[in-house]
Parts: C-alpha cells; structure tokens; sequence
C-alpha cells in the first residue's frame, strides 16, 4: 500500500506568540537590555507612545470584532441607562441609611437633599425590573426566531446590570461595553465574561455599540445615557447609520428631561424629526415596537442582513 504524503497546512514560519516565548532579553549585556532590542509588540512603552494611537485605536477596533465573530453574534439591541438606578432592595437600603444620617443632623442641607434623591432612586427602581424583564424577552425571542440576537449594554451596574442580568436569567449570551473611569465603572457580573470588553477610546466603543445595532432603548440616565442617545439619533437623523427603532423607555422621565416639542418650535429639529423615537412602559412593549419597527416599516429601515 502507497504511503499517503502529508502536505503541512501550517506556516512553516514561528509566530509571533512562540518568539514572544523563545527570545531572551538578558544575556547580561547592555545591548539586550536596552528598549530597542524588545520586539515592538512585546514593548509596553511603545505600545503606549502618542505615534502609536492610531495602532491602539484599531486594536480596540479588532478586539471586540474577532470575539463577537467567534460567538457568531449577528445583531444586538443596544439598553442603556442610569447605573445609579439599582433593584428595589438596594435602593430601599441606601434610603434608610441616608434617613439614619438625617436624623442626627436634620437641620443639615446636604443629608436633606441626599435623602430627597434616595427617595427619587426609589421610585425609579421599578425600571430596573422592566430592564431585566426587557432583557428575558430579547433572549427568549431571539432563540424562538432562531437569530443569534443579543442585549449589549455599557457593562456597569444599574439599568445596564439588570439588561445583562435578564438575558443570564433564561440561560442567554450577552455584551458589557466597560470603558476605564475614575469612578461607576466595573463590569457587572451577569455580563457573558467572554464578550466583557474594556475600553479606553470613547469613541471605538460608541462604534461598537451600533455597528450590530438592530434597536436602542433608553431608560432614564444621566450625561452618558444622554450622549449614546443624541450620538444615535443624530447619525440616524443625518442618515449616516441605517434607521433603527430608538426607543425611550418611560415617557414621564423623558418628557421631564427633555422637552422636544420646544425644538421644533424653536426651528432647531422638524416636526418629522419627532418620528424617529418612539415611548415605552413595559418590556412588552418595548420589545413589540422592536419587532414592528423591521415589520411594518420601510424607509431605511430594512436590513439587507438576515431579518428577524
């Protein structure tokens, strides 16, 4: 019987993992320990310099991509929101606490108004249920329609822990976008540790959070919720990025925070312009507006990718 020849199928060079292992820095002379002789992509310092911000800027690119490839993740529904807004019992702890601190010193202006915000917390920790009931409908629709359809959040506590934590109750995959901050920022722990990413270029991680964006709900929040929301509706507006449903998830909050009206009428956004949000009060309808914004729809708003 002939011998079958076996054609090797890999690079007959070593990669650059194994000379990472294999090369010696020290052989106790000054020329192999100098900075020069390290491999670039072994040198910590040159990574870091200014010149090498465009290289870093697309690593931050690649990273997530090749992840979110591997787990074969095609669309995402994007949930953001407070992460000073947690589940009821942490809530109701924070309010007796700082109501414990108040009656030591109830003439004290400060204890007055961090009790007042407690309070406000509270009312609001109801959202919190509503983002993780949001987050079972996602995942247990997705795998019913048989689309690899995820919740990505920014990957903090609050409104994006409880997302996160919906999709991880019913046994689902899910994406935490975690940026370095000085403070509210540390990956929560119902995120899919494999698809957990870390940031440090804004502007990357805003990328990341539609380039897979089928839909956008937004609960109450601050300065960051805000950002990703007029970043959305702006490139939707300018038609920079397919149409998607934006959704706002409790309309008392927003129409508060946000009186859109009063720009129409001051000319600085038309009246059609309004049409691209929609209003939300439970996970149900949430998810409802969702799939009728890719059902009754049109205007940009097909997917020349698999539908849901």
């Amino acid at each position: 019987m002939a011998k079958k020849t076996r054609i090797p199928c890999e690079s007959p060079f070593p990669s650059a993992k194994e000379d990472v292992t294999n090369v010696s820095y020290d052989y106790g002379t000054p020329q192999s320990k100098s900075p020069s002789y390290r491999l670039a992509y072994d040198d910590l310092d040159f990574i870091m310099r200014d010149e090498l911000r465009p290289v870093r800027l697309q690593l931050e690119l690649l990273k997530p991509e090749l992840a979110q490839l591997e787990h074969n993740i095609q669309s995402t529904v994007v949930i953001f929101g407070s992460a000073r807004i947690p589940d009821k019992p942490a809530a109701e702890k924070t309010l007796r606490e700082r109501e414990a601190v108040l009656s030591a010193a109830p003439d004290d202006a400060d204890h007055q108004q961090q009790v007042a915000t407690a309070r406000r917390i509270v009312e609001k920790c109801h959202y919190y249920d509503e983002a993780r009931k949001l987050g079972q409908i996602i995942t247990l629709e997705a795998k019913r329609l048989e689309h690899n359809l995820v919740v990505v959040t920014g990957g903090g506590g609050g409104i994006m822990e409880a997302a996160n934590r919906g999709a991880d109750d019913v046994g689902g995959k899910s994406i935490g976008l975690n940026i370095v901050l000085p403070f509210e920022q540390k990956p929560n722990r119902y995120i899919t540790p494999e698809l957990c990413f870390q940031f440090h270029y804004f502007a990357i991680r805003k990328m990341h959070f539609l380039m897979r964006a089928i839909a956008l709900v937004a609960f109450p929040g601050g300065f960051g919720t805000l950002d990703e929301l007029f970043e959305t509706l702006t490139l939707i507006q300018t038609k920079k990025v397919r149409r998607v449903p934006v959704i706002l998830f409790g309309r008392h909050y927003w129409d508060k925070i946000i009186n859109f009206d009063a720009m129409v009428e001051e000319g600085v956004i038309s009246h059609h312009d309004l049409k691209l949000i929609d209003y939300a009060e439970t996970a149900e309808q949430a998810w409802e507006l969702i799939l009728a914004g890719y059902t009754t729809n049109g205007d940009n708003h097909s997917d020349p990718k698999t539908p849901l």
